[in-house]
């Protein structure tokens, strides 16, 4: 398991066509992706099991805690993604509540865009 960021301040400030915002890039991919939106309400868990395929889950709202196959609890929050390789068994759970967007693919490759979250 790995937790990127893909907060403000991970992203570049965008003028072309008179513009004025920023921007976090998050990754590309070439293959089939599917992204989806995750409503966990308070007390929420997402049960471990194993990716099927690489995911790629980013916190836009509330925040919780995630455990991979070394089962330690790491806190997440608003601007951190977090990257499981296909196989890799994971769970997530919230005591408050979090919205969460994934991204399954193939081939996702965070690490091209976002830097990792310091511990």
């Amino acid at each position: 398991m790995k937790v990127y960021r893909f907060d403000k301040e991970e992203g570049k400030k965008v003028a072309h066509f008179n513009s004025n915002f920023i921007m976090s890039r998050i990754l590309k991919t070439e293959k089939t992706t599917q992204i989806g939106c995750m409503h966990l309400e308070a007390n929420g868990i997402i049960g471990f099991h194993q990716a099927v395929v690489s995911q790629l889950i980013l916190i836009v709202n509330g925040g919780g805690w995630v455990r991979g196959d070394d089962n330690l609890k790491v806190n997440i929050t608003v601007g951190d993604a977090i990257y499981w390789e296909k196989g890799e068994g994971h769970e997530t759970t919230t005591d408050t509540g979090l919205i969460a967007i994934v991204i399954e693919s193939e081939e996702l490759a965070p690490s091209d865009f976002m830097t990792i979250k310091a511990k």
